[in-house]
């Protein structure tokens, strides 16, 4: 079966496509991918959260999740204090 694996940052993505066995686990397909997993904040196919025994099915795209650089509760906050909201007139 063949499946891509991706791992994504900012402003450029590394992706490589690989041929492997029926039955093949997330696991497996992180293994021969070679991608340093170490800093990964998780592992999604098509962006649904799996741990490394989920199956996969031939075309499935298993992505590296990277951690949040910022909360995004505190980064909406911020962003709405930058807005100067008009009084009606």
């Amino acid at each position: 079966m063949k499946v891509e694996v991706i791992q994504a940052w900012s402003h450029r993505f590394e992706r490589i496509a690989l041929e492997l066995d029926d039955g093949a686990s997330v696991g497996d397909a992180l293994a021969a991918s070679g991608f340093d997993t170490g800093e990964a904040a998780g592992v999604a196919v098509f962006g649904a959260n799996v741990d490394a025994g989920a199956k996969l099915h031939d075309g499935d795209r298993v992505e590296l999740l990277r951690p949040l650089l910022a909360d995004p509760k505190e980064a909406r906050r911020k962003r709405a204090e930058g807005f100067v909201r008009r009084k009606p007139a």
